[in-house]
This record gives structure tokens, sequence and C-alpha cells, in this order.
């Protein structure tokens, strides 16, 4: 939960007054592990049956124009559900989110307080998971991400907003490294010496996706942005992806933005602020079954150039967590929380661990995406 109150539940009747949900509201509990909004389930009783909704209350600090975060969401979501639609696709409401709309039609509403508040429909018989577990869960999230990609391809209408601008702007995000390194403001520089060289070693990593836009190699597309397991529910039955969630960071991308962070996130054999870097190494088994899932989940929404970088991709988005961290250090912890002293320190380290194991392996993840490439098949439902 963060720092936000538990309303009580004469609070949630009063938001639920102003969406279009109709019943009473009978309960209400914290749900899921989400740490930047607070989430709730809400069950209203509708002709006597318990019907849950999912409510949010959104952290405008981080999120500072809601208006526009949820217009993103909206058009995203409403693209989604009627792809799914037009193929015919059995349970769609489960495969993507469905927004409620507040009785004035806006796509949230707020409470006496000033908080913002958006509503979905719950998603039942599906869970997710913090930690991947085996490689059919890598696979299936993989797929379920790569799906999305392949839905939201042709999405129409402008460009979507940027939540949180120049997120993934690696170029930015060292340069930013660099001028933390000379402020030095905290006076940490000389004690992590080996780790800035390091870091500027890997700098012409920086470039590598944004330069491949910048030549108009591979596109900009609709990009989730944080590609954890956590973020696609996962079917209590079948073990299925059913529908990709946390869509605060939907923005403009590159495809290799979000099977970069899933490599970063999932291949890693170890806790993401281990300190014994002997433990840290990055799984060939999860990696090919990230590949193999995100490649049939796309289909041949991605282009031979996105193909050929996805390797790289996983380089980059290592690279970029590991020089936020460092920055982090650098600049005395003022953005990512620690639980000890040179926490962001040991999480950087752990990161350029991580990028050594991937670089090592570079050869035969480049083999595994090739196989997978030859093996793709067109989807028979969303081709």
């Amino acid at each position: 939960m963060s720092t936000f109150s538990l309303p009580a539940l004469s609070e949630f009747a009063d938001l639920v007054r102003q969406l279009a949900i109709y019943g009473e509201v009978v309960a209400a509990a914290p749900h899921g592990s989400g740490h930047i909004n607070d989430t709730f389930a809400v069950t209203v009783s509708q002709a006597g049956t318990p019907v849950r909704y999912l409510l949010q209350r959104i952290n405008h600090r981080i999120f500072t124009d809601v208006p526009a975060l949820m217009d993103n969401i909206v058009r995203v979501t409403a693209h989604q559900q009627a792809r799914l639609s037009v193929s015919g696709t059995s349970d769609a409401s489960r495969r993507a989110l469905s927004v409620i709309p507040a009785r004035d039609g806006r796509p949230y509403v707020r409470d006496e307080q000033g908080a913002w508040w958006r509503a979905y429909l719950f998603i039942e018989r599906a869970l997710t998971y913090d930690r991947i577990e085996s490689t059919v869960q890598a696979r299936t999230a993989a797929q379920a991400f790569g799906e999305f990609q392949r839905l939201l391809a042709d999405l129409p209408g402008a460009r979507l907003h940027e939540t949180i601008p120049s997120f993934h702007d690696t170029p930015r995000r060292y340069a930013t490294f660099e001028a933390a390194a000379q402020a030095d403001i905290a006076g940490r520089a000389a004690a992590c010496a080996d780790d800035l060289a390091f870091a500027r070693s890997r700098a012409p990593l920086a470039r590598k996706l944004t330069d491949l836009l910048a030549a108009g190699l591979v596109p900009e597309r609709v990009t989730h942005n944080d590609t954890k397991l956590n973020n696609v529910m996962l079917d209590n039955v079948t073990g299925e992806g059913v529908c990709v969630i946390d869509l605060d960071t939907i923005m403009p991308g590159l495809s290799l933005y979000d099977f970069g962070d899933m490599v970063r996130s999932a291949t890693n054999a170890a806790a993401e602020d281990e300190r014994d870097l002997s433990l840290v190494t990055a799984r060939p088994a999860i990696f090919a079954a990230l590949a193999e899932g995100f490649l049939t989940g796309a289909g041949p929404s991605l282009n031979d150039v996105e193909r050929a970088h996805l390797v790289a991709a996983g380089e980059v988005m290592t690279y970029e967590v590991g020089l936020r961290f460092l920055t982090d250090h650098l600049q005395g912890d003022t953005y990512f929380k620690i639980k000890r002293p040179n926490h962001n320190l040991d999480r950087a380290r752990n990161q350029f661990a991580l990028l050594r194991s991937l670089e090592s392996q570079a050869g035969a993840f480049a083999r595994i995406v090739d196989a997978a490439c030859a093996a793709l098949k067109p989807s028979p439902v969303l081709a």
C-alpha cells in the first residue's frame, strides 16, 4: 500500500454512486501487490448477486496528468476489445481491461479529498505471480505481451500521450549518469570507480536501439514499458495468459523495450539486489521461453530488424536500469527506496553482472531467436 489511507466502506459507496455501477457496496479490500497506485476489490450486490469491480486510486504525484493517462488507457483497451470482438475470440471481456466510466462519461472520478479514481471490471478466475517459477510461465507471459503488441499495431488516431516523458531514452539516462558522476554531490564516486568505468565502457549500448528508430529501421509502437510477469494475469485452471494489466506506462516506444525488459527482469537467476554476484546469471531456458512466447504472440507484426535485435534489447534494457541505480546511488538515493547502505550500488552491480552474462551468451541467444523465428507460424486468431 502507498501512504494513502484505507477508505471506509461508505467512501467506496460514494465513489460507486459516481460510476456506471448499479447496486449496493457490500465489501472492499486491498488487492494485488502494486507499489504505485492503491488497488481495491470492491464487491457490489446486484439483484442479489455479488459482483466484483477493481477500483484504483491513481498516484497523481507520479502520473501528474490523469486525464491524459486515462485517455491512453481508454483508447488502448477499446481497441483491444474491438480487435478481439472482430476476431471472434472467446471470453473477450477477460482478455483486455474494461474501463467503467463515470456517470458523466469521463473515465475517472474524484473523491472529497481530490484524489483521482478509476474502475475496471474485475477479471475473475485469474491470478498474477510476482516471480517466474517455470519456463511455461515465462513463455505464457511473453506470449501475452507479444499478443498485446499485435493487437495494438494498428491503433488509429493521434500519438499516445507520454505519461512519463523520456522513460526509455537510454542516451538521456546515460547523460544523467555522467552529470551525476561529475557532480558527485554525495561524495561516492571514488568508492565506486570501477562501476563508473564499466558503465562508461558500455556507453555505445545507450544508442543501440534509439539509433534504429532514428534511422527508420524500426517503427515507434504502442508499448507497455513495464513487462514484468506480475503484469500478466494467468488463468487459474489452464495457466494461459489471460490479460495484460497495469497500463499506466502505456506510451509510444519500441517493441524492443518491452522484450528487453522481460529479459532483464525474468532471466536473472538471482534477486535484483543480490550482493553475491557469482549467483547472477542469465538463464538460457528462460530466455528461450521468452523469445518463443513473444515471437508467437507478436507474430508478423514485428519486422526483421526488430527480430534481429531481440538479444541486444535485453542488453540495452539491463544496462539502462543499471545506469539508473548507479545514478541514484551517486545522487544520494533520491529516487529508488533503499533498505540498507549502498543498496542502489548493489542493485547497479547486479544489473551490470547480468549484462556481462547476457553478453557472454549473446551468440547462443541469437541462435535461440533464429530457431524461434524459423518455427514461427501465423496466429489462427489474430494474424
